[in-house]
């Protein structure tokens, strides 16, 4: 697996994760594939292609290309297609930003990280042995904790409320100029822009 990070490369993967379906389409589990759909529709350059076990849509973004993916396996498995495009595109994992749900994370709320474990997510834990790595770029938006005694499992596959959905529009504006402010500015620089100092211990 190329996971070295000190190769250049002017391609950059931005993945959202989630599970194909419509069933799944408005899950809290799918929000990073919602983002996605978000950024295609605004900055993508055609349709998605279905490519290594991924719906990719390609973006020209002041002189870098970016390649947005939404995996096709379901969500304990996205580390397939994953890795599979890391090594097409010879990627250094300085190149790979991973975006999905959190619970520990209020609502809305956006984290920023250059590297770290799974925190019991499964999709980043497949991610994490396909790549072999733990250091590759997160984006995890907040989706808040279940309600009462609820199972997180459970939560995770409820569909957003009406009030969430409307919420998301401006959550996703903030979560694109993150991304774009990773690219082009870098995790650091990002981290103080976007992470909130009210959730330092996210």
């Amino acid at each position: 697996m190329n996971n070295n990070n000190n190769s250049e490369s002017n391609i950059f993967l931005i993945a959202g994760l989630g599970n194909p379906g419509r069933q799944y389409r408005h899950n809290r589990h799918n929000i990073g594939f919602l983002l996605v759909d978000k950024f295609s529709s605004e900055m993508g350059e055609g349709p998605p292609r279905l490519q290594l076990k991924a719906l990719t849509t390609k973006v020209i973004y002041q002189g870098r290309r970016l390649i947005l993916a939404k995996p096709q396996t379901y969500m304990n498995l996205s580390g397939q297609s994953i890795g599979s495009l890391v090594n097409f595109y010879h990627l250094p994992l300085t190149n790979l930003l991973i975006v999905y749900d959190d619970i520990d994370l209020p609502w809305g709320k956006l984290r920023l990280r250059p590297e770290g474990g799974s925190g019991g997510h499964r999709g980043i834990k497949s991610i994490i042995e396909h790549v072999g790595s733990q250091k590759f770029l997160r984006l995890r938006i907040g989706i808040s904790r279940p309600p009462g005694r609820m199972e997180p499992a459970d939560y995770v596959l409820q569909d957003f409320s009406k009030v969430e959905l409307g919420d998301l529009e401006i959550i996703f504006q903030t979560a694109i100029e993150a991304c774009l402010s990773i690219v082009t500015e870098g995790i650091e620089y990002a981290m103080n822009q976007y992470n909130s100092a009210s959730n330092d211990d996210c």
